[in-house]
């Protein structure tokens, strides 16, 4: 595909855009700069993407991984809430790194996530991307429960999350939601930092 071509797709995609997928990438990109400021309306705001996302998913683009993925994303907002609002001794969960069995634990949950969902797109659905929908849901799978427990490297599985999802969604022919991953990658990058600092921060000197 040559610039031209490209840059044709691009309008024309943005041209085609329904509202409600305007929608459901204005509450998505304002769920992640709550994310990044460690405000809890990262959590109802993105209730509302990814209810948008579901039934985009599933019923425009045939991406059911990522179909899945974002009901999942709707059930792990809900107890994320929970979590991030629950407070002990007057504080909230705080952020913190992965210890070396929460890498062994989240590394085991992306490969079988990865490899089920491989299968499961192959063998049971019409799925012509089932290798990259399933990288993708995989990999947002793990951040999202990284997420809900305030782990830092949560930023860490949305940059790989948005980086193949970027290609991905242009292939199928949502434009809008492609240039939204864009925005997505780099607020991911953004986080992780901004994370990074605060937890050097609140982390004592000897």
């Amino acid at each position: 595909m040559n610039l031209e071509t490209f840059i044709h797709e691009l309008v024309k995609g943005i041209q085609d855009t329904s509202w409600q997928e305007f929608t459901a990438v204005f509450f998505g990109i304002i769920s992640v700069l709550y994310s990044r400021k460690e405000n809890i309306l990262v959590y109802p705001t993105g209730i509302i993407s990814t209810i948008f996302y579901t039934w985009f998913c599933f019923v425009w683009w045939n991406l059911y991984a990522e179909g899945s993925l974002n009901f999942y994303y709707t059930i792990m907002s809900i107890y994320g809430w929970y979590v991030w609002s629950k407070q002990k001794n007057g504080d909230t969960l705080p952020i913190s790194f992965n210890t070396k069995k929460d890498w062994i634990v989240c590394s085991v949950f992306f490969v079988v996530s990865w490899v089920v969902l491989y299968l499961v797109l192959t063998k049971f659905t019409n799925s012509t991307v089932p290798f990259a929908d399933s990288f993708a849901s995989a990999t947002a799978y793990t951040g999202m429960w990284q997420m809900a427990r305030k782990k830092i490297e949560n930023w860490l599985w949305w940059i790989l999350t948005n980086t193949i999802s970027i290609p991905l969604y242009f292939y199928k022919g949502a434009v809008f939601t492609s240039i939204q991953y864009v925005v997505f990658l780099v607020l991911a990058i953004m986080g992780w930092i901004e994370w990074k600092k605060k937890l050097n921060n609140l982390t004592p000197i000897p």
